[in-house]
């Protein structure tokens, strides 16, 4: 299946930025790749329909710090569930599986801002906070026809979570917390769950290549003990000899 349009969005500009780079104080800027599992809110309903609530994640961003340690960053990440309709009466009655495939595709376009502690260190946490815009598309079939529906809704998010490297190529791990109200909710199982959040908790491995950005403490040290001291005479240069 080929990657989803707000995906593709995202990479072709990280693709670019790779081949870029930027000046150590002007900042770091770093492309992101990254990979996980995503839990929904809306939980019961997923259960009923997928057979279970969560599953893989993955997505990509770019990333831009700032001195001495704030950050933008902005990316898209996909979520993809299948299973079959369902029929339920109520919050408490028994879900009767109708045979009908359904599938659905969560896509949020974020962006985020934070602050990064410890920067230049080989660990360096972070936490930061940020909106989105995410694309809920859900398709199924019923006697041969297919039905397609889409929408796309604002959001919220918070992330936390650690970078670890200074080289170019870095590794990370991030978990974060979403909320997409009133995405779902107005018909179907959601409704009777009274379930209407498609956002989740998420738990991401990720991959860092950065470009440019400012040294670490240990090779700012070292600079300084290069700089010769104004004015200090070097034996070859003493007039009194020879």
């Amino acid at each position: 299946m080929p990657a989803p349009r707000p995906l593709r969005l995202v990479f072709a500009p990280l693709l670019a930025l790779s081949l870029s780079t930027v000046p150590a104080s002007a900042g770091e800027l770093a492309a992101e790749l990254g990979a996980g599992y995503f839990d929904l809110s809306a939980s019961k309903s997923a259960d009923a329909v997928f057979g279970s609530s969560g599953g893989f994640t993955w997505g990509g961003a770019a990333r831009y710090s700032f001195k001495p340690g704030f950050f933008v960053s902005a990316g898209a990440r996909t979520f993809s569930k299948e299973g079959e309709r369902v029929f339920v009466a109520g919050p408490a009655g028994l879900v009767q599986r109708v045979g009908h495939p359904l599938s659905i595709r969560i896509t949020p376009v974020y962006l985020t801002a934070g602050y990064r502690l410890r920067e230049g260190r080989l660990v360096v946490p972070y936490a930061g906070i940020g909106g989105s815009l995410t694309s809920f598309s859900e398709e199924s079939s019923v006697a041969g026809r297919s039905y397609d529906e889409s929408r796309t809704k604002a959001g919220f998010h918070v992330v936390g979570g650690a970078e670890v490297g200074r080289g170019r190529f870095r590794f990370g791990a991030e978990v974060g917390w979403s909320t997409v109200p009133d995405a779902v909710g107005v018909g179907g199982v959601s409704a009777v769950y009274n379930e209407s959040d498609i956002g989740g908790w998420s738990v991401m491995g990720k991959l860092v290549v950065a470009f440019g950005g400012r040294k670490g403490p240990e090779d700012v040290e070292d600079d300084a003990l290069e700089i010769e001291t104004p004015g200090e005479n070097r034996p070859e240069d003493d007039p009194d000899e020879g």
